[in-house]
């Protein structure tokens, strides 16, 4: 198992969000150029969506990141399955994310995890530990692996970025786990956010399934 995944019954998971340096490698072994890019900017909300000139993966904020482990970001949802399908995966399904969330399925899970508890939260027992819109120590987006890890060892399950997930509602595909613009609450279960599969944003990144 490579140590960036997580087996967790038949199917294993991405330990971080999809990286800008990692989307880098898809993008220039495919030459894919996304619809960010092509169409003038990603999107960020203030009073209605506002298209950002400039801003796409690979300058998430219009300018060069922080860093290369940020979150890749304004990709559709077909643009984040075409990197799943590249590096030998998939987008997980709404339950396999939620499964893997909130329950603890590892074998011998570090203290205080507990086997086959399933938790409020990604985080565990309280959302402390999450980049949400609350106080900590992200301003916006975090670096994948910098915030603390959750339940099976997963970092940002809650908050730091929506992740696309490959359950459909007509021309809508659901986003998990909430982001760095809002509260903790957007990182429970049973949060039901859907959007447009052709919408790129700020806020919307994603990670593999595998298996």
């Amino acid at each position: 198992m490579p140590a960036d995944r997580v087996q967790l019954g038949k199917f294993a998971i991405d330990r971080t969000e999809v990286t800008i340096e990692q989307f880098a490698r898809f993008a220039q072994a495919t030459s894919t150029v996304t619809r960010a890019e092509s169409e003038g900017g990603g999107f960020e909300f203030e009073g209605g969506w506002q298209r950002r000139p400039g801003w796409n993966w690979r300058k998430p904020d219009g300018v060069a990141p922080s860093s290369p482990q940020l979150p890749a970001v304004h990709l559709t949802h077909a643009e984040a399955a075409a990197y799943c399908r590249w590096a030998g995966g998939r987008l997980p399904t709404a339950s396999e994310w939620l499964s893997a969330a909130f329950t603890e399925q590892r074998a011998n899970p570090p203290a205080p995890w507990q086997r086959g508890t399933t938790y409020p939260w990604p985080t565990g027992n309280s959302p402390q530990g999450a980049n949400t819109s609350e106080p900590d120590r992200w301003p916006r987006a975090a670096p994948a692996g910098q915030t603390a890890a959750g339940v099976n060892g997963l970092h940002d399950m809650g908050a730091n970025v929506w992740e696309w997930v490959s359950d459909a509602q007509g021309n809508e595909r659901r986003t998990m786990g909430g982001s760095w613009w809002y509260g903790s609450s957007q990182m429970k279960a049973d949060v039901a956010a859907w959007k447009a599969a052709d919408f790129y944003a700020v806020y919307i990144g994603f990670r593999c399934a595998h298996g």
